[in-house]
């Protein structure tokens, strides 16, 4: 099970109520040696984002996550650029990581906008860096003998405007208010956030999906299985059906950010096996309440900082 958060106009990495700010710096502290990502954008929002996994039952952990609160490094822009994936292998993790190294360095090479944002044409370069991800990685597969798949989440914020991409079952949600405003109180003191869902699950099957894989000359097994076997119908990887109708072409949507869009959960299936989107949003958001209470110094009648539970305003 993996975890990230990323675009929000609110302070809002993974909540955790132990985290630490320090003033004047690009990253904070937390307890235990790890780090708090921040970075402040041109106009008025700021972005934090921390990544979180759980192998459960597993006997390794096969996912992988991407953090980059500035993806310019290598190739300074004007225009703000950050990325963040989550990729699920199975059968293995050289996929994953594969993908974890190569894709965003990929999309960047297929003509990312790093100036002025096009949207037809950042679409154009994701589409193209899945592509080449996938392609590359059968190549180094092939050669090294391994069969290992993939599914993947990723996150591109460009400049105001982010791009969702996905393949598998691996999704994306947003944590958005119903005004422009920003968060309303509610008759209870409480506020509300409503969770969208920003991605498709490809499964095989699915009737759009089935049909592709027998077109391709694929079965799907009375189980849902791609040849009895292979739940997802899109993913990097998996050399040994991509004959038989596994693509790794993402589905990729995009929307300008504004004060509404509080954080965004991107998960693996294992997340989601566990957490419905409601359940995830309401989740993270009280976590982000109790972290708030405790970096913010204050109090109120509900709670003292040691045990907040997010109900301070």
């Amino acid at each position: 099970m993996s975890e990230t958060e990323s675009p929000k106009a609110e302070p809002s990495a993974d909540s955790n109520p132990n985290h630490k700010r320090r003033s004047n710096s690009s990253e904070d502290q937390i307890d235990g040696g790890g780090v708090v990502k921040k970075l402040k954008t041109e106009r008025f929002l700021e972005i934090e984002a921390d990544a979180a996994e759980d192998k459960g039952s597993r006997h390794t952990m096969e996912d992988t996550s991407v953090v980059l609160l500035d993806a310019t490094t290598d190739s300074p822009s004007n225009l703000r650029c950050a990325h963040f994936a989550i990729y699920d292998g199975h059968g293995g993790r050289l996929a994953a990581e594969y993908a974890q190294r190569h894709l965003h360095a990929n999309v960047l090479s297929a003509g990312l906008p790093r100036e002025l944002l096009d949207v037809k044409a950042a679409k154009r370069a994701i589409l193209d860096g899945f592509r080449k991800t996938d392609e590359y990685l059968l190549q180094e597969s092939a050669v090294g003998g391994w069969q290992d798949g993939a599914t993947a989440v990723c996150v591109w914020v460009l400049g105001e405007t982010v791009f969702v991409a996905n393949v598998g079952d691996a999704k994306a949600v947003v944590a958005r208010s119903s005004t422009v405003d920003g968060l309303q109180n509610q008759s209870d003191g409480e506020s509300q956030l409503k969770a969208i869902v920003l991605t498709r699950e490809h499964k095989a099957i699915y009737p759009q999906e089935r049909a592709r894989i027998q077109k391709a000359g694929g079965t799907v097994s009375s189980n849902g299985r791609l040849q009895g076997r292979l739940e997802v119908s899109r993913a990097f990887g998996d050399r040994q059906f991509k004959k038989v109708g596994v693509v790794a072409t993402p589905e990729i949507h995009s929307f300008d950010l504004t004060n509404r869009e509080h954080f965004i959960i991107l998960g693996c299936d294992g997340l989601w096996g566990v957490f419905g989107p409601s359940d995830a949003v309401d989740f993270v958001h009280k976590l982000l309440k109790a972290y708030m209470c405790l970096i913010g110094g204050f109090t109120c009648h509900h709670c003292e900082p040691s045990s907040c539970e997010g109900s301070c305003s």
